[in-house]
């Protein structure tokens, strides 16, 4: 069994997630970028659907997506597809089951499970995507103009967000839509197992931030190393 002060720090680093990779220079660009974002988004799409300032025309998913799309873009849920599609094809699944089904607790759970089933299939699954069905399944004075909710302001506030998303990531210099990269070529030969140090050297000198914990890597990467020890006892190409 664990010594106690073993379990305890075990306990709070389940408690207390970091985000792999989240530098303070990372946060605070994270943090400007989604200011501005959301600000623009609100600015723009008021000028455009309603030819002045005005009001700012937002719906609440959309600030999810913006922690997504400015403090992970490298994640696969960040991406310009699943943001687009995620939100506005879960408007549209929120519209079709709130139109069969009238009871709104009901509504509201098949909305979210179905959305999550369309957008996987679709591959553009988007955790803001699962609120943008829920709010159109519970219905309100906004969601009363149907088909027309699901275009503008989702389908609008989207597509905003993520053209400004491109631009910022361009100026700031981060590499958005994400495509990995091909691994290095490795030169010369490792003799010994790479340890935690390797690995967050490794994480340092990506500059970037990524949708998985640091401990969850160092597994993967473990299970990696075993994989190839094995493949190597048998022979296996």
């Amino acid at each position: 069994m664990a010594p106690p002060d073993t379990r305890f720090a075990r306990l709070l680093a389940a408690l207390t997630p970091r985000l792999t990779g989240a530098t303070l220079r990372e946060r605070l660009i994270a943090g400007v970028g989604a200011l501005l974002g959301i600000a623009l988004t609100g600015l723009l799409c008021g000028l455009i659907v309603h030819g002045g300032v005005g009001t700012p025309l937002l719906v609440g998913p959309l600030g999810a997506s913006a922690v997504l799309l400015f403090a992970v873009p490298a994640s696969p849920l960040a991406q310009p597809w699943s943001i687009v599609g995620g939100n506005t094809i879960s408007a549209f699944v929120g519209l079709g089951v709130a139109a069969v089904i009238p009871e709104p607790t009901l509504a509201a759970g098949v909305a979210v499970g179905s959305a999550i089933l369309v957008m996987s299939a679709l591959r553009c699954l988007h955790p803001p995507g699962g609120a943008v069905a829920l709010t159109v399944a519970l219905g309100g004075p906004a969601v009363g103009a149907g088909v027309s909710f699901a275009l503008v302001p989702v389908g609008l506030d989207s597509l905003m967000l993520v053209g400004l998303g491109l631009v910022f990531h361009r100026l700031t210099r981060r590499a958005y839509p994400h495509v990995a990269r091909p691994p290095a070529i490795l030169h010369g030969t490792v003799d010994r197992a790479l340890t935690d140090a390797d690995i967050d050297a490794a994480i340092a000198a990506e500059g970037e931030a990524f949708d998985i914990q640091r401990g969850d890597l160092a597994r993967l990467i473990r299970r990696a190393e075993q994989a190839a020890i094995e493949r190597s006892s048998t022979g296996a190409r």
